[in-house]
């Protein structure tokens, strides 16, 4: 990496941690946060008590008295449960303790607390639960590193086959922090957790399970972020705001940008939905190079957009002799065949920003390694998970072979799904939340390809410009709502724009 692009790099860290609301906590570094904090001058047993009033006040504004069964741990998770339970019995609300080993072996903050509950405290079993209509989970936090077993999740399964509602705090019990991978988790409704969220709280299945999730603040000052220095964050304006460009007066079709798409035939929809998309992410100009058969399908379906007959062998690599085109896009509806690879290996050639989706990546499946030879600029792959795994190693979870792949390849990874996850290669992660199902239609991953295109071809910074693509990409789907297709997103974009 040069120098300047290590300034900017530094620079656009710099500003999403700005956003001090979006960044996600690691396990680790939560429990960095917690020393940080105690050094700072707050005791854990305040932080304890903060957390469980959080809890406790979250349940009240969020249901009337009833009886409640709070379920505890034998750590810190266990403390909070304690502190919860005393708080809602003193604001008037029968509450029942069930602890998951004995009163003795607790520790620290939580053995303080929980000698501070005058109440009887019983094993925990699924007995524990007969006439809850509401249950408090303290049993395990997002520390937990094996599958929950024996009463607890008995218990658990207990509570969710008796639909009684569940809180959580923290995490579901059984729920990875840092992955979201359930090991016998059930699911909240409600998920009280503290300081900032983890990954665990936004990637898949985890997020299903934590119901809505309320980040409390419990004293930990805001200051020590930076001591932390976090990768990873959620997906928000916020982050990319600021880079999003905006036309400026003195502004003409050129200085905007110009995208090229290399259309495909006979599948010819894909190019032409994400030339749309680019186009209303505003690119300045959007070109699509079509081989000649195809010029009338082109022609006549588009008018804003032009397009360029391929006649020759020869002529789409001519054609990448001109400078004036900002940003490279191909693989929707491209085919993978040989020509599509020639394709991606001249755009790449070229060391302008290139996105690369689709057939662009399955064409590369028996060869990866001469795909990331070819690297020489910004380049973005948007994979589904069925091409991510076509090229790289799909062992672990999501957010972590996410990044191995970018740092592999040199390349920012989008890989798609509910929980979309943004990877540069030097390891910054975000992960998008805002997608509706009804995402799931064909070619609204082309839509995504070509908003991306439209930005890089502005000069976006190429990662900021793929969490502004994935995040405007969401907001237009849920702005239309049931009955989406594909070609609806393009023209919610203006609106979607104009908001922010």
């Amino acid at each position: 990496m040069t120098a300047k692009n290590q300034d900017g790099a530094t620079k656009i860290r710099e500003s999403i941690l700005m956003n001090f609301q979006t960044a996600l906590l690691d396990v680790n570094r939560m429990g960095e946060a917690d020393r940080l904090t105690v050094t700072a001058g707050i005791p854990i047993i305040d932080l304890m008590a903060n957390a469980g009033a959080s809890v406790a006040r979250a349940i009240e504004q969020h249901w009337s008295a009833r009886p409640v069964t709070v379920l505890c741990g034998p750590g810190n998770n266990g403390g909070d449960g304690f502190v919860t339970a005393r708080l809602l019995a003193r604001a008037g609300w029968p509450v029942n303790v069930a602890l998951l080993g004995s009163r003795e072996r607790l520790a620290g903050a939580a053995r303080y607390h929980a000698d501070l509950w005058h109440g009887t405290v019983q094993p925990l079993t699924p007995g524990a639960l007969d006439s809850a209509e509401l249950v408090v989970d303290a049993i395990f936090g997002a520390g937990l590193s094996r599958p929950l077993a024996g009463v607890a999740v008995d218990t658990l399964a207990a509570a969710a086959s008796r639909k009684i509602p569940i809180v959580a705090i923290d995490v579901p019990s059984g729920l990875m922090g840092d992955t979201g991978e359930a090991l016998g988790a059930v699911s909240a409704v409600l998920t009280v957790t503290f300081f900032r969220k983890k990954p665990g709280h936004v990637l898949l299945p985890g997020r299903l399970l934590c119901g809505k999730v309320i980040v409390a603040d419990i004293g930990t000052p805001t200051s020590i972020l930076s001591q932390l220095e976090p990768d990873t964050f959620e997906n928000d304006p916020g982050i990319w705001i600021t880079a999003l460009p905006r036309p400026h007066e003195g502004d003409n079709k050129y200085t905007r940008g110009h995208a090229l798409i290399s259309g495909g035939y006979p599948m010819t929809g894909a190019a032409r939905m994400a030339a749309r998309a680019a186009a209303r992410a505003g690119a300045g100009l959007t070109t699509i190079a079509v081989p000649e058969i195809a010029l009338p399908i082109y022609a006549a379906a588009l008018t804003s957009i032009m397009v360029q007959p391929i006649k020759a062998p020869g002529d789409f690599e001519r054609l990448l002799d001109d400078h004036r085109f900002s940003g490279l896009l191909i693989g929707p509806g491209a085919g993978v065949c040989e020509e599509t690879r020639t394709r991606v290996l001249a755009m790449l050639h070229s060391g302008r920003p290139t996105v690369l989706d689709a057939d662009a990546i399955t064409v590369f499946k028996d060869d990866p390694q001469s795909l990331e030879r070819a690297i020489n600029g910004p380049c973005i792959l948007t994979p589904h998970e069925g091409e991510f795994s076509r090229l790289f190693d799909t062992s672990g979870d999501k957010l972590a072979r996410t990044r191995v792949a970018a740092h592999r390849s040199g390349t920012i990874i989008v890989l798609k799904g509910c929980d979309t996850v943004i990877a540069a290669p030097d390891g910054r992660a975000i992960i998008n939340t805002n997608a509706p199902p009804t995402l799931a239609t064909a070619g609204a991953g082309d839509v995504l390809s070509g908003i991306l295109l439209g930005l890089l071809a502005q000069g976006m910074d190429p990662f900021l410009a793929a969490a502004a693509a994935v995040w405007l990409h969401g907001a237009a789907a849920t702005e239309f709502g049931a009955g989406l297709i594909a070609e609806d997103l393009a023209d919610l974009l203006p609106c979607i724009l104009r908001r922010l």
